[in-house]
C-alpha cells in the first residue's frame, strides 16, 4: 500500500529585505524556495523597510538588478515604515514587517540566511498554535553572581505582561538551568495572523526596551531584544515550543546557515550542494557576486578551504571556537 501523501498548506512566507547582505541572501533563499519546492502554493514577500528619520541613508532592496531577480522567483517586494526600531536595532525589522503582510493570512517569517532543502509546503504547521525556532544556545540573559537567576528575571517578564509563567516552563530541566525557560532563535516564526502577531510583538519589544522591569537592570538589550520578547508573544497566542511535526524546520527541510564561513564549516554535504548549485546560474551569479563575502566563499572557493578544516563528525563543541579558527586562517567574512 502506497505511503499517504502528506498534505500541503498555503500560507505565507516573508523576508526581510533591505539595500546590502540581505538583499543577495533574499535571493538566495528565493532560489532554494524555487528548486527545493517548486509548487509552493503560497505568497511570498520580502519585506522592505523605507527611508525615513529612522535611517541614515535609503535602506529599501538595492542594487536595482537584486530588485529585478527577487521579482522573476514570483517574490512581492513590500513596504514597512520604520517606527520603533530601524537602524539602531535593525533586528526590529522583522516585527515590524509583519503589518505589511495580508491581514489575518497564516504566515511564516525566515531569516535571509536560510535555505530551503525539503518540501516547505509539507510541513504539517498549526498556525493556531504559533511557534519559533529552537537552534539556540543560552544566550541570554546572562547571570551574575550575586543578581537575580533566570527565574526571577523571566518571572518579571511574564508578570509584566499579566502572563502565566509557570504554564511556560519545560519541567523536565532543572530549575536555574536556562533551558527551563522558553527561549527561542528568531530564525524562523509563525502565527495566525500577522498583524495580531506584529503588534503584540512590538507592544512587548517596546515595553522592555523602554521600561523593562527592576530585575533586568543589568541586562544586555542589543542583540536580544528581539528572542526576549518572542517568546513572551507565543504563549501570550497560545504557542508554544514546536512539536515533532516540525522537525524539519532547521531540519531536512530549513537550514538556518546564518554565516557562510560557518555554513562551509558545519553543514551536511548535501546543504552545501545545494547553495552552491541554486547560485550557478549566470543570471543568479552575476547578481549576488556583487557581494563579496558570497563572491569570495562560494565563486573563488574560499568556502572549501573553511570545509577542509573541520570534520563534520566532529566539530569543536562550541561555535566561538569555530569561529576562532577561521579567523586564525584568515577566512572569516560576513
Amino acid at each position: 500500500m502506497a505511503a499517504k501523501k502528506p498534505k500541503r498548506q498555503k500560507f505565507n512566507i516573508v523576508v526581510v529585505g533591505q539595500t546590502g547582505r540581505l538583499s543577495f541572501e533574499a535571493i538566495m533563499f528565493l532560489a532554494s524556495l524555487r528548486e527545493s519546492d517548486p509548487d509552493f502554493p503560497g505568497r511570498v514577500f520580502v519585506a522592505e523597510p523605507q527611508p525615513g528619520p529612522k535611517w541614515p541613508g535609503d535602506p529599501r532592496v538595492s542594487p536595482q538588478p537584486a530588485r529585478e531577480l527577487i521579482e522573476s522567483f514570483g517574490a512581492e517586494i513590500v513596504p514597512f515604515e520604520s517606527r520603533d526600531f530601524g537602524w539602531a536595532y535593525q533586528y526590529g525589522n522583522k516585527i515590524e514587517c509583519l503589518e505589511a503582510l495580508p491581514k489575518g493570512e497564516p504566515f511564516v517569517f525566515f531569516d535571509t540566511d536560510t535555505l530551503v532543502t525539503g518540501k516547505l509546503s509539507e510541513v504539517p504547521f498549526d498556525f493556531s498554535r504559533p511557534s519559533a525556532s529552537m537552534q539556540r544556545e543560552g544566550t541570554w540573559p546572562t547571570i551574575e553572581l550575586y543578581g537575580p537567576g533566570y527565574t526571577e528575571i523571566w518571572k518579571s517578564l511574564y508578570d509584566k505582561f499579566g502572563l502565566d509563567f509557570e504554564g511556560s516552563l519545560d519541567t523536565s530541566q532543572p530549575d536555574e538551568y536556562w533551558q527551563r525557560y522558553m527561549y527561542f532563535n528568531a530564525g524562523w516564526f509563525f502565527g495566525p495572523c500577522p498583524h495580531a502577531f506584529g503588534a503584540k510583538f512590538r507592544e512587548y519589544a517596546v515595553a522592555i526596551r523602554d521600561d523593562a522591569p527592576a530585575p533586568l537592570v543589568c541586562q544586555p538589550m542589543d542583540p536580544w531584544l528581539d528572542q526576549i520578547a518572542l517568546p513572551l508573544v507565543v504563549h501570550a497566542m497560545g504557542g508554544g515550543r514546536p512539536g515533532p511535526e516540525l522537525d524539519g524546520l532547521d531540519g531536512d527541510v530549513t537550514c538556518h546557515w546564518r554565516v557562510l564561513p560557518l555554513a562551509y564549516a558545519r553543514e551536511d554535504d548535501s546543504v552545501i550542494s545545494l547553495l552552491e548549485s541554486v547560485t550557478a546560474p549566470n543570471k543568479i551569479k552575476k547578481v549576488i557576486k556583487l557581494y563579496e563575502p558570497i563572491k569570495r566563499m562560494i565563486f573563488q572557493s574560499k568556502g572549501q578551504k573553511v570545509r577542509a578544516m573541520f570534520d563534520r563528525s566532529n566539530l569543536p563543541p562550541r561555535e566561538q571556537m569555530i569561529r576562532n579558527q577561521i579567523k586564525k586562517a584568515n577566512l572569516w567574512m560576513r
